[in-house]
């Protein structure tokens, strides 16, 4: 069967990096409550003018060059983001035409933070089915640009950045021990889609709005249904939690990230934490993280990564690929 299988990662991250101590001076906040809390030390914001489309175009280009690749080479791109550009056309085709990729097709996708997942996932099925043989996923989001810097459980929580993952169709044998995406597995609850949100929209105020979010009940909803989309991710790839080599989360809140690990067995020195750096960075987290682990040398092939995310929507999944 047909696999879809990591060719080649890349990430961005812009050159302003934001401490807590900067939030001290505009907030009743401190550094101490803000790592205590979440685990997040900075995180980078987009300078005046700087765009999502900057940010994924500047992850592409490093993907395609970890691959060995030219944009020409790249049939499809899926670009996951909460914080387009414009209303349309997409981010993605400003990504498709920056990168010369003069065929194929580009689009976005909103899942909010789980949209890397939701991406992934399209990505796979385009690759199996045989409409596409290279398919490029981003998730890039800027959401400085959408932050209320008055609300302090909001303000110090989100980055900008953006990741990218090249996936290129390969044999396997229908078999655990394939290279590729093995199994994905995707949820959405609109009942909860007030927990987590923005105040705005073009149909709806005409502004892009700002994030609010009920802090202690995405909490509850993220430790839970984390767990379980990993696990049931697992259990169509046919493993188990033993045969996993990487956890790599949605960075959105240490303290997420390590009881959703003790739920699923896996121990932290198993689980790519780059919240402390960067914040969440939304659909961006899981490319970034997994951009960044690659980098180090930390990801060697045949490595089984279980990957996994909660946003707005409520939306979550989780998907395991043998790197």
């Amino acid at each position: 069967m047909v696999r879809a299988v990591p060719r080649g990662t890349g990430h961005y991250l812009p050159v302003r990096v934001v401490e807590n101590a900067e939030f001290e001076k505009t907030l009743d906040t401190s550094d101490e409550w803000i790592r205590s809390r979440s685990g997040i030390e900075r995180r980078h914001f987009a300078h005046e003018g700087e765009k999502t489309s900057d940010l994924a175009i500047a992850a592409a280009r490093a993907a395609l060059l970890d691959a060995g690749l030219e944009g020409s080479d790249i049939d499809a791109i899926v670009l996951a983001t909460a914080t387009p550009d414009q209303t349309f056309p997409s981010t993605a085709v400003r990504v498709q035409d920056a990168i010369g990729m003069r065929g194929g097709f580009a689009f976005d996708i909103q899942a909010v933070c789980a949209g890397f997942v939701f991406a992934l996932a399209q990505a796979d099925a385009m690759i199996r089915t045989g409409l596409a043989r290279r398919v490029m996923v981003i998730g890039a989001e800027t959401f400085s640009r959408i932050l209320d810097f008055t609300d302090r459980a909001t303000c110090v929580l989100f980055g900008d950045g953006a990741g990218a993952l090249i996936l290129e169709a390969a044999q396997g044998e229908g078999s655990a021990e394939d290279r590729g995406i093995l199994a994905t597995d995707l949820h959405s609850d609109g009942r909860y889609s007030d927990l987590l949100y923005v105040d705005g929209g073009p149909s709806s105020t005409g502004t892009a709005g700002a994030v609010r979010m009920s802090g202690q009940e995405v909490f509850k909803h993220a430790v839970i249904k984390l767990a379980q989309t990993g696990a049931a991710a697992l259990k169509k790839a046919g493993l188990d939690t033993a045969g996993i080599d990487w956890l790599v989360p949605h960075q959105a809140n240490l303290r997420i990230m390590t009881m959703t690990a003790q739920k699923l067995g896996v121990p932290m020195e198993r689980v790519v934490v780059t919240v402390q750096d960067h914040g969440n960075t939304s659909a961006a987290s899981i490319p970034l993280a997994l951009s960044v682990a690659n980098a180090e040398g930390r990801l060697r092939k045949g490595d089984v990564i279980l990957v996994e995310a909660i946003g707005g929507g409520l939306a979550w999944g989780a998907a395991v690929m043998r790197w």
